[in-house]
């Protein structure tokens, strides 16, 4: 019995792994449309910027320009070829700089998945631990002042918080820099302070929702039936929090932390813009001024297919700590 019971739910994994996938591919083929139909909605183009910039955009330059760029073929022609050369890895050419985007990209993405991956490992054990925290302690003063504090972060815009830490950390007592500017071929790792003010106020966006989450589901949990009884019988707390709140907490928790996860690994814009971090964030903003369709769109879709990853990879592991939601899905 217990191996078919082990072998349906296996089986209903997969099925759940398999439609969520389908789903996943037609998400990202979806946004790479809208995104390339937004490059191409936008006011001017990679010529006329480019020529610009150089002091000679004379309309027989430009067109010139505009045909070695190709981008006086239609639209759907100018999609397909984008999307096919995509597919088989290649990301093309950045229209302003003449480079492989892959290239430009490497670096950037790179800084940007530092400073993503910093921010989680602060973000997941702070937001376990202080909802855990308060809602083990739901009423009492120690869960209304957590429940304070999370309500004024979520409060405050995530630019005022980090305008904040820059006037009280960098300028005022000078313990981090104000700036997280690094040389060519730098990586953040070498100079880890460049990254606390920025992952201080990725993690302050985050943060909230994510102990309120928690605090309930794991209220909830310490009054179950079953956390009584295993205290009616001894129990060590520790255990009880181990065996029945812990498990309880997290799984609701999963898919909004997956969204937040998703966010820290593609919407580092206002953190990088902030503190001059050159990540994807930063990139993006400089593509969209100078018109560089190549390059949004390969930022586009490369956080496109994050976030997707991280939405299945949650979905996934709800159903692995909660078989329930498998069976309904």
């Amino acid at each position: 019995m217990s191996s078919w019971k082990e072998g349906r739910r296996d089986r209903t994994l997969g099925l759940l792994v398999l439609r969520r996938s389908a789903a996943a591919v037609g998400v990202v083929l979806a946004v790479s449309v809208l995104v390339f139909a937004a490059t191409e909605l936008a006011p001017g183009d990679a010529a006329t910027a480019r020529l610009s910039r150089a002091g000679d955009a004379s309309p027989a330059r430009v067109e010139a320009l505009r045909h070695s760029l190709g981008l006086d073929a239609s639209p759907v022609v100018r999609y397909l070829r984008w999307i096919g050369d995509a597919l088989h890895g290649d990301l093309g050419v950045s229209f302003a700089q003449g480079r492989e985007v892959s290239e430009i990209l490497a670096d950037r993405a790179f800084n940007s998945v530092i400073l993503a991956v910093a921010a989680v490992v602060v973000l997941v054990p702070m937001a376990l631990g202080l909802g855990l925290f308060s809602g083990l302690r739901a009423g009492q003063r120690s869960d209304r002042l957590v429940s304070w504090g999370v309500l004024v972060l979520v409060s405050v815009p995530e630019f005022v918080i980090g305008t904040v830490l820059v006037l009280c950390f960098a300028t005022g007592l000078g313990w981090f820099p104000a700036v997280s500017a690094l040389s060519a071929g730098e990586s953040p790792l070498a100079r880890p302070s460049l990254l606390v003010l920025p992952v201080v106020t990725l993690v302050s966006a985050c943060l909230a929702q994510n102990v309120r989450l928690v605090r309930e589901a794991a209220a909830s949990a310490g009054r179950s039936e079953s956390a009584e009884a295993a205290r009616l019988g001894g129990v060590p707390e520790w255990r009880v929090v181990a065996r029945w709140v812990l498990p309880s907490a997290v799984v609701p928790v999963i898919p909004v932390m997956a969204r937040y996860v998703s966010y820290l690994f593609g919407g580092t814009l206002i953190a990088e813009t902030l503190f001059g971090y050159p990540g994807i964030g930063a990139a993006l903003v400089e593509a969209s001024a100078g018109r560089d369709a190549p390059v949004v769109l390969a930022i586009a879709m490369i956080v496109t297919c994050v976030t997707v990853a991280l939405n299945l990879l949650a979905d996934v592991l709800s159903v692995v700590f909660n078989p329930v939601r498998g069976r309904e899905a």
